[in-house]
């Protein structure tokens, strides 16, 4: 098959990319250029932006990919773009989405009010009725203010000559994780903190997260399987540690023999506590993809972890996020406070 890849060479999309070779399909990738160091000698670059993408038509029509997989469509505009592109060109538009498309997202968040959904969450569950969740100051910096998947899906799904796929993709780690999920655990345990502290609801909480690789098989799969033509799909673990489990997890595989303690909201300083409704799980069911497509993941979670932490150990971040985790002082004193009890 004839492929193209919006935006082939970051976190996600390099994987797939380099497993559509490997699968001996033919590779266009399409992006700016910053990042060409991780494209493969056999695939074709196409440079340009994303936000002219219809100044490259003429270049797309002369190419005549049969699919084309929008790893970066992340507003309505972008979605439409690239519709408006490929229409009668291609045969078929994949697209990137996210889990965050459902309400149960701006529950965890406190954005929607109202009756806990249950988890996990098909592709059919209530989608959030609050558009572009990431407005709010400092979360999510690095995209724009008008992101909004579930805008992207109503477009990419909603063009009768170019049919679309679209996975919901979980939290995802791996080599390149640009938000580093996991450093803030490492960190603790290579600065031989003897106790790692978590608040009662959070240490029991569960979201869905899934090992680069094995999303970018599951695209690969959807990409090139004509039985996902019309067809949203989840990707995620069909199993979900939570964060006491993660960390107790991580701790065994790099030789970490500290304790994780678990304490209740009450026993923390009120600006430590954590202001999400963690009643609300964010978990994902994957049934889906894996009965209609036949999808598992290549490569199991302890070797995922594993190629994880040895990444992260060396590549650690100048800047990085530790929801759930308290700074060091303030750890030392609620355990002071909670012996002294």
């Amino acid at each position: 098959m004839k492929i193209l890849v919006i935006g082939g060479t970051a976190f996600i999309g390099r994987y797939v990319t380099q497993q559509l070779l490997k699968k001996g399909h033919e590779v266009s990738v399409f992006n700016r250029g910053v990042t060409l160091a991780n494209l493969p000698l056999e695939v074709n670059h196409i440079r340009g932006d994303r936000q002219n993408l219809t100044d490259y038509r003429q270049t797309f029509e002369q190419l005549a990919p049969d699919v084309v997989v929008d790893m970066i469509a992340l507003t309505e505009a972008d979605a439409q773009s690239t519709m408006d592109t490929f229409k009668e060109v291609a045969q078929r538009v994949v697209a990137i989405s996210s889990q965050d498309v459902y309400r149960a997202r701006d529950i965890l968040w406190g954005r929607e009010t109202g009756t806990i959904d249950t988890v996990p969450l098909t592709e059919d569950a209530p989608l959030r009725s609050q558009l572009y969740p990431y407005r709010d100051a400092g979360m999510q910096p690095q995209v724009p203010p008008d992101y909004d998947k579930i805008l992207v899906e109503r477009v990419m799904m909603s063009y009768p000559s170019l049919p679309g796929t679209v996975l919901r993709l979980p939290m995802v780690y791996g080599v390149g994780d640009y938000q580093h999920r996991f450093y803030p655990f490492i960190k603790r345990m290579d600065d031989r903190r003897p106790v790692i502290v978590l608040e009662e609801g959070y240490a029991h909480w569960h979201g869905s997260y899934g090992y680069v690789e094995n999303v970018a098989a599951a695209i690969v799969l959807a990409v090139t399987d004509e039985r996902a033509t019309n067809r949203i799909y989840n990707v995620a673990e069909s199993s979900a540690l939570s964060p006491a489990e993660l960390i107790r997890t991580i701790g065994q595989i790099v030789g970490w023999h500290g304790e994780v303690v678990i304490v209740s909201k009450s026993r923390l300083p009120q600006e430590s506590r954590l202001a999400l409704n963690i009643e609300q799980e964010w978990l994902i069911d994957s049934t889906r993809i894996r009965e209609e497509l036949g999808y598992t993941e290549p490569i199991d979670r302890d070797e995922a972890l594993r190629r994880t932490l040895t990444w992260e150990r060396a590549n650690p971040p100048e800047v990085f996020s530790a929801i759930g985790l308290l700074d060091y002082a303030t750890e030392d004193a609620v355990l002071a406070s909670r012996l002294n009890s």
